[in-house]
């Protein structure tokens, strides 16, 4: 069994897939990675193939029809054959110092007998234009070098979230909790750290600064035009994660109180993008979307519409979608995403 296996979902990513797959391979035949050439059109499937001939024990090509992310994923947990399970986007790279680090981290685990159900290490945002990099750091709410659980995690801050980037899971949990993403959807990543979270019993924080998350492409996902464009996948992520959860029945309080804090700012992404949008019909989805949240659960519908952050965007009027708009520069500029 390997000890680490690493999925790269590969759309069309001929021009920089290569930067990706080269900053992986230094993990050696402790790791395989998994390129998944999601039904591409241009050269990614021949890069794929040349990376497992070149590296056939570190290298695994999988080729399929065009399903989208979230069916890139799904194969990759498919043939997963290491102990743990990590996803990289083919635009995004990782820290070869840190990667190795993390890499000690897994063996040592193993070595002691010791399994972790989550890893977590920070990320960096490689904004195109950026006068500085932010960092997604967790040494204040995390205890570091052991084995810990969700008792000992402390509250987190506004902006401070545990994303894609920041997690390797261990892969039977995955498959043991059922992880199935949608098929043809953008904003997967969410579901595919907090669908399993409630499932963590135990984890490792290493403070390094391991994964870099570029953003800077035109035709990138998270660009707010295009989120506004593909605002119906982020509502059905968004509800998704309302249907896959119960939070009511999660025990733990520390794990509960973040697990709102993380379905909270992705309803408020959604309700400020329609907002931002200015169409009459998007406004009706913002007024369905509440209803729904309502008719799923009201508690949680009045903490997501009445406590600090909805409060924020429900404000009546012109005037009050404005301030609800001002919110969500700020939180740009603080966390860096879009």
């Amino acid at each position: 069994m390997k000890l680490l296996s690493i999925v790269i979902p590969c759309y069309n990513s001929q021009d920089y897939m290569r930067y990706c797959i080269e900053s992986l391979l230094p993990g050696g035949d402790r790791v395989e990675v998994i390129v998944v050439n999601d039904g591409s059109r241009d050269q990614t499937a021949d890069i794929a193939n040349e990376y497992a001939e070149r590296y056939p024990t570190i290298v695994k090509a999988v080729h399929q029809e065009n399903g989208g992310h979230g069916a890139a994923v799904n194969a990759g947990i498919r043939h997963a054959s290491g102990l743990y399970f990590k996803v990289v986007d083919s635009d995004d790279w990782v820290d070869i110092r840190a990667y190795l680090k993390i890499v000690k981290a897994l063996s040592d685990l193993a070595s002691q007998h010791k399994t972790v159900d989550m890893l977590i290490s920070n990320f960096v945002y490689e904004k195109e234009g950026a006068k500085y990099r932010k960092i997604m750091k967790y040494n204040d709410v995390l205890p570091e070098g052991k084995v810990f659980t969700w008792d000992e995690v402390k509250p987190f801050r506004k902006g401070q979230y545990i994303l894609m980037h920041s997690v390797i899971y261990r892969t039977q949990l995955l498959r043991d909790c059922g992880l199935e993403l949608p098929k043809h959807t953008f904003y997967v990543d969410n579901l595919f750290v907090y669908t399993p979270l409630e499932h963590v019993k135990t984890m490792y924080y290493l403070n390094v600064d391991f994964y870099r998350y570029y953003i800077g492409r035109e035709d990138q996902s998270v660009q707010e035009s295009i989120m506004i464009k593909r605002i119906d996948q982020q509502l059905k992520v968004n509800k998704l994660m309302i249907e896959q959860v119960e939070l009511e029945r999660i025990q733990n309080e520390n794990l509960r109180r973040y697990m709102l804090k993380h379905l909270e700012i992705v309803t408020v992404v959604s309700v400020i993008l329609l907002i931002r949008s200015g169409t009459v019909e998007n406004l009706q989805k913002r007024k369905e979307l509440w209803k729904y949240i309502k008719e799923k659960d009201v508690r949680l519908y009045r903490h997501l519409k009445y406590g600090i952050m909805g409060g924020l965007i429900s404000l009546p009027g012109r005037a009050g979608r404005s301030i609800s708009v001002g919110a969500y520069k700020i939180s740009q500029r603080l966390v860096g995403f879009n």
